[in-house]
């Protein structure tokens, strides 16, 4: 199997996203709470629901993307530039407004986990490109 390196990034990112949207759906007040809290002294503080929304929706289109691109890799050989590979770039997306976020708030332990998730979300780019 050629494909076997872009489908696990790609399961990778599916994985994470669709988990941590539906976990942001299961709880959503939850997160707003918690979120609020964690974003007080900076400028998101009066847009936390409005941002946490935002960062749902592309969780749930980069999840979708990326099972649709396996979906695709598994179905049409070769795939260049498919749905994988708009799921990764969104990946990217998302994890670039998420540590953005977590810069603001001075959450450096958090900002170093996401970008141990962003480079595999960059290699996905690459390895679909």
């Amino acid at each position: 199997m050629t494909d076997a390196a872009p489908i696990l990034v790609l399961a990778l990112l599916a994985i994470t996203f669709l988990q941590s949207g539906y976990d942001k759906i299961k709880d959503w007040k939850g997160n707003v709470e918690w979120l609020k809290s964690h974003f007080a002294t900076t400028i998101l503080a009066k847009q936390v629901p409005q941002a946490l929304m935002i960062v749902l929706l592309l969780e749930i289109v980069a999840g979708v993307l990326c099972v649709s691109g396996i979906i695709q890799l598994f179905v049409q050989q070769p795939v260049t530039k498919g749905l994988g590979y708009y799921g990764a770039i969104v990946s990217c997306v998302t994890l670039l407004l998420l540590l953005f976020g977590q810069r603001l708030a001075k959450d450096y332990d958090g900002a170093r986990t996401i970008v141990i998730y962003f480079i595999p979300a960059v290699l996905g780019v690459f390895l679909l490109s």
